[in-house]
């Protein structure tokens, strides 16, 4: 099984970066999981510039789309919404239908009492536009992040670093009945 987790941050020190790969520590061993780390390196979307010829980055992110059983997305809220640069990683995949049907969990994660609530939604949005399947269980939002990391920003939060490992859970038996 291989599972890839998308970061919605560009930030070098990102709490949605640490949540994913904290996820990757909840996986079991025989799960591959896979951190997609080009986000910054898709050029901007243009249709006059998709399909076959299309941009090297946006060839490599596709493929490794397809080659997942399932995917994991964590978003910052920027402006109440989802960062740009996720939002256009999601448009690349409009027409070449990466996430038809694609077991998918998303997190949001915020310094705010809200916990990213409106990103999460405007990632849930584009998602169900793009046919993704958000997994039963597979819905994370998480309020007051920064309350949750220690000095050095490492999760310390038991309670966060559960629900991630539930998620991940929720993930891998979704793809699983996705099988059946």
């Amino acid at each position: 099984m291989r599972i890839v987790a998308i970061s919605g941050s560009l930030r070098v020190i990102s709490t949605n970066s640490l949540l994913v790969r904290v996820a990757k520590m909840q996986a079991p061993p025989e799960v591959e999981f896979i951190i997609y780390e080009g986000l910054g390196d898709l050029p901007h979307f243009s249709s006059e510039i998709d399909g076959e010829a299309s941009p090297e980055s946006v060839q490599n992110f596709r493929k490794l789309l397809q080659s997942a059983d399932g995917v994991i997305i964590s978003t910052p809220e920027y402006a109440y919404g989802m960062p740009g640069s996720l939002k256009n990683a999601l448009d690349w995949t409009v027409s070449s239908g990466e996430f038809d049907n694609k077991p998918v969990a998303t997190i949001s994660a915020s310094p705010s009492a809200s916990g990213g609530e409106r990103a999460h939604a405007s990632l849930l949005l584009t998602l169900g536009a793009i046919s993704a399947r958000v997994v039963v269980g597979g819905k994370l939002t998480i309020p007051m992040i920064r309350t949750k990391l220690n000095p050095a920003g490492e999760l310390t939060d038991l309670a966060t670093v559960e629900a991630l490992h539930t998620l991940v859970m929720a993930l891998i038996q979704g793809i699983e009945s996705a099988g059946e």
